[in-house]
């Protein structure tokens, strides 16, 4: 998990979430490949995927880092006014 991390961190989401997906195709039912799915989404701004991925984390265990990343992301997301964007 210490590769996958270091992955993410390093701007390589498209890698780690290759390496994250091979372990639950394989039946991992861990939260932390969960959370670490939603940080590679999150990093490539694909939102829906990494709330899905937070979400999944949280199911597995309610005490995740996933709940304050899922919380905060809809917080910014709330915020974000698009209306500002088509003017």
């Amino acid at each position: 998990m210490k590769y996958i991390k270091a992955l993410i961190k390093e701007g390589k989401p498209e890698e780690a979430i290759l390496l994250l997906e091979q372990l639950v195709k394989k039946g991992t039912k861990n939260d932390e490949v969960y959370y670490q799915l939603g940080n590679a989404y999150r990093k490539l701004n694909n939102v829906r995927l990494a709330l899905n991925n937070y979400l999944e984390a949280i199911h597995l265990n309610p005490d995740s880092p996933a709940k304050e990343a899922h919380d905060m992301l809809i917080e910014i997301m709330d915020f974000y006014n698009k209306d500002m964007y088509n003017q």
